[in-house]
């Protein structure tokens, strides 16, 4: 082979070897991993290393429905994530929101606020330990059905009213996202009709 020809040859072979590189990369698609890491609807979330220090000053408002998390601080959640993501939420109905858009990232620590506890604003405490009150006789934060949780399993069951149930997390999770639907339905239609008085 001539060494012009080999020169052509060998060039337009790279040339052709690079382009499909290229179109390859611009072709093949996202992961849906990498997809909501870049476009997610959680991309918001804050990395903190102390979450607990000034909690309802950095996490004010709950990012899902817009209370203000002070205000609910019995019913308030706080997720920590493996990657120390954070997301303070008002209740429990909230929190399930923030697990189930982000499926990507592992719970390392959930807190709910100890409705057991004194004082106004109640302390945060790790959920893995406390008891919940489910308890279709009263209505929640952004529920009909109360979920409260509770530090000392003894005020739990005093606070529990007839018909009411004493789970852990992951059962008063589970009760959550089954009345996810009845609750949106609720919250919608009151909303609405507060947006038609306002003149919305």
């Amino acid at each position: 082979m001539k060494r012009r020809d080999f020169l052509i040859t060998t060039s337009t072979g790279m040339l052709l070897a690079a382009s499909q590189s290229a179109t390859a990369e611009m072709t093949m698609p996202q992961s849906p991993i990498e997809w909501t890491d870049d476009n997610g609807l959680t991309r918001f979330l804050k990395t903190d290393t102390d979450p607990l220090t000034n909690e309802l000053e950095k996490y004010p408002r709950c990012p899902y429905c817009g209370m203000m998390r002070q205000m609910f601080s019995h019913t308030r959640h706080l997720i920590v994530y493996e990657d120390d993501a954070v997301d303070g939420t008002c209740s429990l109905h909230c929190a399930a929101i923030s697990l189930a858009l982000n499926m990507d990232r592992v719970p390392k620590t959930i807190y709910a606020g100890d409705a057991g506890a004194e004082g106004k604003v109640k302390p945060l405490a790790d959920t893995a330990s406390m008891t919940y009150v489910i308890d279709p006789g009263k209505p929640g934060t952004m529920t009909a059905v109360s979920k409260s949780a509770y530090a000392d399993k003894a005020q739990a069951e005093a606070a529990a009213g007839p018909d009411a149930k004493l789970v852990d997390f992951d059962t008063a999770l589970i009760d959550a996202y089954n009345g996810m639907a009845q609750d949106t339905i609720r919250i919608r239609k009151r909303r609405a009709e507060r947006r038609a008085r306002a003149g919305n």
